[in-house]
């Protein structure tokens, strides 16, 4: 069971605009067990293999309904298309997983403590449970399903809190600009 919903408060072609804005949403947020995931498709040896030299122990299984993992033990350029995916890692490697990225489409979740007080519409504090930031690159959906030119900034909240989404969104200066879709994570 998903444990956010999440709604889109950005599009943008220029990445560096939606790292800004993820910046300044996190810079409201309880950065306590600040945290990133990364979960991309790979369709080329030429990027997975930064990408495993940044993530030697990333998980990864074949796209497509082929067979191939990294829990089987198979070698992962032998099974391309494959989606790779790295958890709990330090913000450091996110400017590293970008730049190795080239066109392939990927998320970067943001994970922390919570989201604070939201008095306007009748919100305390947030937990952690639904409190991230994700910043889909090359892609307008949470799953990759949507490859796109351009990237796109969900704020992730929960179900019963959906009108701290829109709150947020203010805080930096943005507006939703699609609905509130159950994150798969």
């Amino acid at each position: 069971m998903s444990d956010s919903y999440a709604q889109p408060i950005l599009r943008t072609a220029d990445l560096s605009e939606g790292l800004r804005s993820v910046e300044r949403l996190l810079g409201i947020a309880d950065l306590r067990d600040l945290e990133v995931d990364f979960d991309v498709l790979v369709s080329s040896a030429h990027v997975l293999t930064p990408l495993l030299k940044l993530f030697p122990d990333a998980e990864w299984w074949a796209e497509g309904g082929r067979s191939g993992s990294s829990a089987k033990g198979d070698a992962p350029s032998a099974h391309l298309p494959v989606r790779l995916g790295s958890w709990a890692a330090p913000v450091e490697t996110v400017g590293p997983f970008l730049d190795a990225l080239g066109g392939s489409p990927a998320t970067v979740p943001w994970d922390f403590m919570g989201w604070p007080a939201a008095p306007e519409v009748g919100l305390g504090v947030g937990g952690a449970r639904g409190a991230f930031v994700t910043l889909c690159v090359n892609a307008r959906d949470l799953e990759l399903e949507e490859p796109a030119t351009d990237h796109t900034v969900f704020v992730h909240v929960k179900q019963v809190e959906a009108e701290r989404a829109p709150w947020l969104a203010a805080q930096v200066g943005l507006r939703v600009i699609g609905d509130l879709v159950m994150a798969p994570y």
